[in-house]
């Protein structure tokens, strides 16, 4: 059955006609709004399931954790190909079936410890709704809200489920689920749908469809149903490797066992211990489990920083951030705001009286924003006059300026000089300079000839000025090191602002942000050709609206640029939901932290460089040791299509295959995915992982095929061809370590050090059990050329390589 709540004069929008989801049969309650629900009807209600319980969370639970690690393909095939060798009788071959199970373990244990910390962060950084319950107001997690319960919404927050209003007034932005970013106005009967946020005003509302059944949970589960969180670059371009790598294993491992046992005539137990082996040569069996494991780790490194990462894409985007767009206030400069004293415009008027229509103004609401409290901290005390006011206009960024009407004393207005005065504003330009040159914001307070209406505008023929209002912000002390870090990482700043251009120019300056002389006024950018090319040319950007501010995202997106947008008003809300990346500042508006992919919990603007360097750090050390997975890989790959035309033995035993991947990829490649590297990420991931993995991949290729020619020339059996096989192939992976690790640290020395202890030692004592044999002189003295030809012959491949490549690219710019 259907209940909605029996509320007068409701009017609802035509796009919620679609079907809505049935809720327990419980009778709707229509409180007063002063009252509220009673606990026992709350109770009532939680038992009955009408929470506003999300359907399901963003983080995995720890049973797809399980899975996710446990039953992949990969892991599938391992167990096929260890039961292929159970079945002939080679079970030490099959001890790759070890590394399988330690990937998973190491897997599931990083990714719950991610998980339990990114919860506890979540938790932490969950904003606390206004709730009237037994007539009192109280603050509760939004999940702990139940149908029929009365919620106060203020400026900055975001509707956590459907809802009517039932007093107040106040304006709707409804982009993040409409797409329309004009504001909406809502009063008493008015529709509230969750997803949307206030933008400006106060008002009581009574929730209507909650948790599963609001209005946002309702799209978004149908969004679902039809597509996934589109995933990074990297993680498509391991997901597209994987997937290439899955399909062939299937028609070359037929074909390789056909290969070896029929037209080698080898044993049915050797064919399919080389069957075996060319297959696990080509699965990257540590490649996913490194990229997730050094996410996770990344996402534990930026909550311990109190940095909320609510996607672990976003890391990546991170790392490939060329151009960061700030707000002036609470970015650069501190979020606390200080009225300064009025500078009287009407001779007419007394300081007392100026300061009689600011307390009017301010004394009857509670401020939402930081200009409106900064006002109230100077001019609304416990004592003084107060008018009685009939009508007011709230503030709101779509126009940049607030107003009230009191009875008997007429109207006043208080905004941006320039935005309520219109072309009057230069008659104020002599009184305004003063305090632009010095950074200060300011503010004109005007009486108004009528009733002030945001729909038709103000007539700057009705207005007579009464005062300037100066508020300043003082520049965070961080802020010129933070600035710095980020010219000399090549990361392009942009300062986007509501204020006055030359204003945040001086700002910009006292901060130290690179080319902050070069601004402009956004209101002269009337066609989107204009504003994308203010985008490339300028850096500092004023008078900025909200629609303007997206747009100002999505012209450098369009130029190329990786984009990160920090922020923390419901100005900000629109291009941080645009944005690569959207840093949101947890002091701010709940609706910015909502839609950002990081929440800077301590709101610390200098504490970026961090952030900027940890997506850098991992990504880029994940595709260094990408590299040395792919080299065994497209050397099993190429081998086996080479052995499959010209008849040639696989010349490795599994176990021996997991003593190389050991020592040469998968020990050093999470020592080297955990240290330092904050280089700017460039090209696409697979494409840099392929061209570094190649020669190391050609040169083993190159030097076993020949081996297999000496070994026919001087009749070896297979054994001895194993044998140097696998020694070959050892120091043709520690020449490739050994370039990964340049430049040497004592880190990098240590590993590369200890890579080689460790491949002597395996070689030594455990020999007999990798099936090695003892060579004679003369195989002594063919493993010593091949290995002294590694260096000449690794850095000739490179070189042909990187020719290739530079030709590709030259025939691309043609």
């Amino acid at each position: 059955m259907l209940h909605r709540p029996t509320l007068p004069h409701v009017r609802r929008p035509a796009d919620t006609a679609r079907p809505e989801p049935a809720q327990p049969a419980l009778p709707v309650v229509n409180s007063r709004p002063e009252k509220g629900l009673t606990a026992a009807q709350a109770e009532a209600r939680t038992k009955a399931g009408l929470t506003n319980q999300a359907p399901r969370g963003t983080s995995k639970t720890e049973g797809q954790i399980l899975r996710d690690n446990l039953f992949t393909f990969f892991n599938l095939v391992f167990v096929v190909l260890a039961a292929c060798l159970f079945a002939v009788g080679s079970y030490l071959n099959a001890g790759f079936l070890g590394v399988v199970v330690c990937n998973a373990v190491i897997g599931i244990v990083q990714q719950l410890r991610a998980k339990h910390t990114i919860d506890q962060l979540t938790l932490l950084a969950a904003h606390k709704v206004r709730c009237v319950r037994d007539g009192t107001i109280c603050l509760l997690p939004s999940e702990e809200l139940v149908r029929d319960d009365i919620v106060e919404f203020t400026a900055g927050e975001q509707i956590c489920a459907d809802a009517v209003v039932r007093t107040g007034t106040a304006q709707a932005n409804e982009a993040l689920i409409t797409g329309e970013a004009d504001a909406v106005e809502k009063g008493p009967g008015d529709v509230l749908r969750s997803g949307s946020f206030l933008i400006s005003g106060r008002c009581r509302a009574q929730l209507t469809h909650v948790g599963a059944d609001s209005y946002a949970n309702r799209l978004a589960e149908e969004a679902r149903a039809g597509h996934t969180v589109p995933k990074g670059e990297m993680m498509r371009s391991l997901d597209k490797l994987i997937r290439f790598i899955g399909i062939a294993l299937v028609p070359l491992g037929i074909l390789m066992f056909f290969n070896q046992f029929a037209a080698l005539d080898m044993t049915l137990r050797d064919a399919v211990e080389a069957t075996v082996a060319s297959l696990v040569g080509m699965i990257p069996e540590g490649l996913y489990l490194l990229t997730s494991v050094a996410l996770a780790v990344s996402m534990i490194r930026l909550a311990r920083r109190k940095v909320l990462a609510q996607d672990m894409n976003c890391i990546e985007t991170l790392a490939r951030v060329d151009v960061l767009c700030v707000d002036k206030t609470g970015t650069i400069t501190e979020n606390r705001m200080e009225a300064g004293e009025p500078q009287l415009l009407d001779e007419s008027w007394t300081m007392a009286g100026v300061e009689t229509v600011l307390r009017s103004l301010y004394a009857d609401a509670e401020p939402d924003n930081d200009t409106a409290r900064a006002l109230c901290r100077r001019f609304v005390g416990e004592g003084g006059e107060r008018w009685q006011r009939t009508a007011t206009v709230p503030f709101s960024s779509a126009w940049k300026w607030s107003a009230a009407t009191f009875r008997e004393h007429g109207s006043f207005v208080v905004g941006a000089p320039d935005v309520v005065a219109g072309p009057r504003a230069r008659e104020l330009r002599l009184e305004m300079e003063s305090y632009l040159e010095r950074g200060c914001r300011l503010l004109l307070l005007a009486a108004y000839d009528g009733r002030p209406d945001p729909k038709t505008g103000l007539d700057p023929q009705k207005l007579r000025f009464l005062a300037l209002l100066p508020l300043t912000n003082r520049v965070r002390a961080q802020a010129p090191r933070t600035f710095r870090y980020f010219e000399d990482q090549g990361v392009a700043i942009k300062v986007i602002s509501g204020d006055n251009p030359l204003t945040v120019s001086r700002v910009a300056r006292q901060a130290g942000v690179a080319g902050a002389e070069n601004f402009v006024d956004a209101t002269t950018l009337h066609t989107p050709e204009a504003l994308a090319e203010a985008a490339e040319r300028c850096t500092v950007f004023g008078r900025v609206t909200p629609d303007q501010k997206r747009q100002l995202v999505r012209a450098m997106q369009a130029a190329g640029h990786t984009v990160a947008m920090t922020g923390d008003g419901v100005n900000d809300v629109l291009a941080l939901k645009d944005a690569d990346c959207g840093i949101a500042m947890a002091s701010g508006a709940q609706a910015a932290s909502q839609v950002a992919q990081l929440v800077l919990l301590d709101s610390d603007f200098s504490g970026l460089p961090a952030v900027v360097a940890e997506g850098r750090r991992v990504i880029n050390n994940i595709q260094r040791s990408a590299a040395l997975y792919l080299v065994k890989n497209l050397f099993s790959f190429t081998f086996t299509l080479a052995a499959l035309f010209i008849t040639l033995p696989y010349p490795l035993q599994p176990i021996q295959l997991t003593l190389i991947a050991a020592v040469t990829i998968g020990i050093p490649s999470f020592v080297l995915a955990l240290e330092p590297n904050h280089e700017l990420v460039r090209g696409r991931f697979l494409p840099n992982v392929l061209r570094a993995a190649l020669p190391g991949g050609l040169t083993d290729l190159v030097l076993v095929l020949a081996l297999e020619g000496v070994a026919a020339a001087f009749d070896m059996p297979y054994e001895m061809l194993s044998t140097l096989t696998t020694l070959v192939m050892l120091g043709v992976g520690l020449a490739v370590l050994w370039r990964v690790c340049r430049p040497f640290t004592p880190t990098h020395t240590a590993l590369w050090v200890g890579m080689l202890v460790l491949a002597v030692a395996g070689v030594a004592l455990f020999g007999r059990a990798l099936d090695l044999v003892v060579p004679g002189r003369q195989e002594c003295l063919v493993l010593l050329i091949f290995w002294a030809v590694i260096p000449y012959v690794l850095r000739l491949l490179t070189k042909t390589v990187e020719a290739l490549h530079t030709l590709w690219r030259r025939h691309r710019a043609a």
